[in-house]
């Protein structure tokens, strides 16, 4: 057992993979000779090489089209966007090719590969350092989309992803890279990419968050102690396959849920976990389901008064538990 923050086990979990697969490649901005801008390869290209840890001109289409490629041919790729917001140029490689491959042959292709991801505010990145994109990509079937938000979760769920037979987006907050630790177990442990997690135990309201907002809600679930209200924390991590069982379980367990993310409020991926809960346990509700996200503007704003008013923290959280739990 050992103490990692987020970005260790990134670094850690691909460098013990690329030693157990001879197959794995990297592909991405950076990755090789400077180690990535979070330094999540450092070291890759002096023990593997130039052919598996690969400089790529600034081109994401090429970058993940290359990828696909090499997953059909037999090599497990991973692409790297140097930034989500970045993503854009891949969207047609990634939605109408990757995640449809498998579906436009048969089964008869597979795309093996990961696309990893650092997403999310608040790092004083504004427009296109900042952007949440899971909503994207957890509308399309063919993706498995997770949003692991501990070192444990990120090094069992990575396994996962790297093993996967199709392709995987593997969001990882930038946020919490260093700011975040935990223990992780020694050994070649997987976590399955779909299953939820219950992060705290509580009996009087369920909110269900991820990425960084998994991290406030527990803050704010600490607050909501001391005054008596008990929260129930359940940790999403897994956005395609959605954990339909455990979201509903979890409802009902209290009748009164919150759903809290940072991407824009409408159309977000929380719409989807309301309506699921809306559909199928609304007699066992004490209370409408309740949301926070982030408001209805085109990006994050530069300055730091903005940032912070655009950007769920656990005050706003814990005024929302609030209210929730009083109806």
């Amino acid at each position: 057992m050992s103490v990692k923050t987020n970005v260790q086990a990134v670094h850690d979990t691909l460098l013990e993979e690329f030693r157990r697969d001879e197959r794995l490649i990297l592909l991405g901005e950076d990755v090789g000779v400077r180690g990535g801008v979070f330094r999540v390869s450092d070291g890759f290209i002096e023990e593997f090489g130039a052919d598996r840890i690969i400089d790529t001109p600034v081109a994401e289409s090429s970058i993940v089209g290359v990828s696909i490629g090499a997953a059909i041919g037999g090599l497990r790729p991973i692409a790297e966007m140097q930034f989500a917001d970045f993503h854009a140029p891949a969207f047609e490689q990634i939605v109408n090719e990757a995640a449809r491959m498998r579906y436009r042959s048969n089964g008869s292709f597979g795309v093996p590969m990961v696309i990893r991801m650092p997403w999310g505010g608040p790092v004083h990145g504004a427009l296109y350092h900042s952007q949440s994109v899971e909503a994207f990509y957890a509308h399309v079937p063919g993706l498995k989309v997770v949003v692991p938000s501990t070192p444990y979760d990120i090094t069992g769920m990575l396994r996962s992803a790297i093993r996967d037979p199709d392709p995987v987006i593997f969001l990882e907050h930038k946020a919490t890279y260093r700011a975040v630790k935990g223990e992780v177990p020694d050994g070649d442990y997987t976590i399955p990419l779909g299953p939820a997690d219950v992060k705290r135990e509580g009996t009087d309201i369920t909110v269900f968050a991820y990425g960084l907002m998994l991290h406030h809600a527990l803050a704010a679930a600490e607050t909501l102690a001391a005054e008596g209200v008990s929260v129930n924390v359940v940790d999403m991590r897994s956005l395609r396959p959605l954990d339909a069982d455990t979201v509903l379980r979890e409802a009902r367990k209290t009748g009164k849920c919150l759903i809290v993310y940072e991407d824009n409020r409408m159309f977000g991926a929380g719409a989807e976990i309301a309506a699921l809960i809306a559909e199928e346990a609304f007699s066992d509700l004490d209370a409408p389901v309740m949301r926070i996200g982030g408001p209805e503007v085109p990006a994050m704003p530069y300055n730091k008064p903005q940032e912070d008013w655009f950007m769920p923290d656990p005050t706003k959280i814990a005024a929302k538990m609030r209210e929730l739990a009083a109806y």
